[in-house]
């Protein structure tokens, strides 16, 4: 019987769909951890008896994939692939597969609430109500403002639907699209310098280039107009966190929202201590429906593979 090693805690949290769909084609669902990603010892003790591999956002790196002497394919319960080393993969055979499309209302929703909570200092007002204040806090209205998304893909067109809805002008940078397709958006086409320096509100939705410097390094970041809010909920590799804490610090940034790190989980650092930031722990994809599209769509490409068939949504 074949073995699905599990590693991500949130396969089918919210949905027992995904799990049995694996149970009744006799694909073995194992799920050794359940509140944690599988520690990295455990899985390359694990990994030589599986046939098949579900993962989260863990580093699947050569190593791993030398360590798996049975596996036919790894599944990324989400949508970036760019945790799993591709190039070892194909070279032994396996097959890379994921969930394009699944999270990406959820991921719009979420950001365009950091958008908010960053604006209008929710967050920190609950905090220092809490702590017995009673604050007037301030900020900006949306309408009138710019909002510039950095990656144009699904979740920056709605996020670009919600932006227009509360009044607000969009610029869109992707390298990839025609300016045409962006335009038939509502969103204005915009070089990245242009983004940056002309965007109140910028928000990143692209995907990161393990080992590549960040997209915004420090002089990216300095050349943000001044007063701008930056919000993350991509991957944290995209930012210097350590410059964007100490432009918070300065005031060159109002405020800013980050959902993703550059490690994970979030250890001690300039950014933990940066005012005026709202901090996630990478939950943007965390919606009900979306597990349960996400869970799916995995467990359906990982029977396909162990059947013998071709996956519906191989990685690119």
């Amino acid at each position: 019987m074949p073995t699905t090693l599990i590693t991500t805690p949130t396969f089918a949290r919210y949905s027992r769909e995904p799990w049995t769909l694996l149970e009744d084609a006799g694909a073995g669902p194992v799920r050794p951890v359940e509140d944690a990603a599988l520690p990295r010892p455990e899985l390359l003790a694990r990994v030589g008896t599986a046939d098949a591999l579900i993962v989260g956002m863990d580093p699947i790196t050569a190593e791993v994939v030398e360590a798996a002497d049975r596996l036919k394919v790894i599944a990324k319960h989400g949508v970036g692939v760019d945790t799993i080393d591709l190039a070892a993969a194909r070279a032994r055979g396996i097959r890379v597969t994921y969930a394009p499309g699944s999270n990406s209302r959820a991921v719009a929703e979420f950001t365009f609430g950091l958008v908010l909570d960053a604006a209008r200092r929710i967050t920190e007002a609950d905090a220092r109500l809490r702590a017995g204040g009673w604050p007037k806090l301030f900020g900006p209205e949306l309408a009138g403002k710019t909002l510039a998304i950095i990656g144009f893909g699904r979740i920056g067109r709605l996020l670009a639907g919600y932006a227009q809805a509360f009044g607000m002008t969009v610029l869109a940078h992707d390298p990839y699209l025609p300016d045409a397709e962006i335009t038939a958006r509502g969103a204005r086409p915009a070089s990245l310098a242009d983004c940056l320096a002309g965007a109140h509100f910028t928000s990143l939705h692209l995907p990161a280039d393990p080992g590549a410097p960040p997209l915004l390094d420090a002089a990216a970041l300095r050349s943000t107009r001044p007063g701008s809010y930056l919000i993350n909920a991509a991957r944290g590799g995209l930012v210097d966190e350590d410059a964007l804490a100490g432009l918070l610090v300065e005031g060159h940034l109002a405020g800013a929202a980050v959902d993703a790190f550059a490690s994970e989980p979030l250890g001690d650092g300039p950014l933990r201590a940066a005012p005026n930031v709202v901090l996630t722990p990478h939950m943007a994809a965390c919606s009900h429906e979306a597990n349960r599209e996400m869970g799916v769509m995995v467990a359906e490409d990982v029977v396909r593979v162990l059947a013998g068939e071709e996956p519906r949504h191989e990685a690119p």
